[in-house]
């Protein structure tokens, strides 16, 4: 195993990494700063886009060079090439202290998406299902921080995380219409090295890999929730996973350069770095994109 820099543009919240196999391109973000990256597997070509908020995540579209972007105000579409935003929903016009975070997209291009407290204190946010039409439903209320979702390789298992509560959620999920039901708890983080549970991905034989913030780790949950593998990062504050490359088989890790409050710790030289660990062993699953 091997853990490599690939390109350090010290994002002051890098999150939300997305492997697109057509272009063979890594895209991800910097949440406090408003920025999409796209670079290579190896972080050459890299070339950025200002969607001028806050960005929690973002998927690609089937239509076009297009994303749909989770910003501070609401979903956006969003189009590289002339840097157009148009508005799709604003579900939480009336909390000012919340925006969008987490999301991801199932194969038939829903994007689920959760929001967030930007206090990190108080149960406001939710989780969202956009759907292809451009419909907005709540599958879930009452989180503080959503982080993580993503689904087993089969999609009848969702996994979702409030970052704070110290639970990983899986709810069983309903591939022909996205809902989902019978929350329970698939695993609990231990948070006795002040770290928490932030972005995570599922790999091909169904394990979970989580980011596990300000503890400087990733962790590898066995599909029946016991730890399987724990890799230790050079830096603290780690913030989403995703594989990708050729062959599915490079864990890319995202980090922090700037934690958002003042209560959480500094970091090392290399914080705010986008990492590649390969010599895993395993691969990923492919990234779904948006719409019918």
């Amino acid at each position: 195993m091997r853990i490599d820099t690939v390109i350090d543009v010290k994002t002051s919240l890098g999150e939300s990494p997305v492997w697109d196999a057509g272009q063979e391109r890594l895209y991800f973000v910097d949440s406090m700063d408003g920025r999409i990256f796209r670079v290579t597997a190896d972080g050459r070509e890299i070339q950025s886009w200002d969607v001028r908020e806050k960005i929690g995540s973002m998927c690609l579209r089937r239509d076009g060079d297009a994303a749909v972007v989770a910003l501070q105000s609401g979903l956006y579409s969003y189009r590289f090439d002339d840097d157009a935003l148009e508005l799709l929903h604003a579900p939480e016009a009336d909390l000012p202290d919340n925006r969008l975070n987490d999301g991801k997209t199932d194969s038939a291009g829903r994007f689920v998406v959760g929001s967030m407290d930007t206090r990190e204190q108080a149960a406001s946010g939710r989780l969202y299902r956009l759907d292809p039409d451009l419909s907005l439903t709540v599958l879930d209320t009452g989180i503080v921080c959503s982080n993580g979702p993503c689904f087993s390789p089969d999609e009848r298992t969702f996994y979702f995380a409030d970052t704070w509560s110290g639970d990983i959620w899986a709810y069983d999920y309903e591939a022909s219409d996205g809902s989902v039901s019978d929350r329970r708890t698939f695993t609990t983080v231990d948070r006795r090295d002040g770290g928490a549970c932030d972005g995570m991905t599922v790999d091909a034989e169904g394990c979970l890999w989580q980011a596990h913030v300000y503890g400087g780790k990733i962790h590898r949950y066995a599909p029946d929730g016991t730890l399987d593998r724990t890799i230790e990062m050079p830096v603290a504050k780690v913030t989403s996973v995703m594989f990708g490359g050729p062959d599915l088989d490079i864990l890319y890790v995202t980090s922090m350069a700037r934690p958002p409050l003042p209560r959480f710790p500094q970091d090392g030289p290399r914080r705010g770095a986008l990492f590649a660990i390969e010599g895993l062993g395993v691969r990923g699953l492919p990234a779904h994109r948006f719409g019918s």
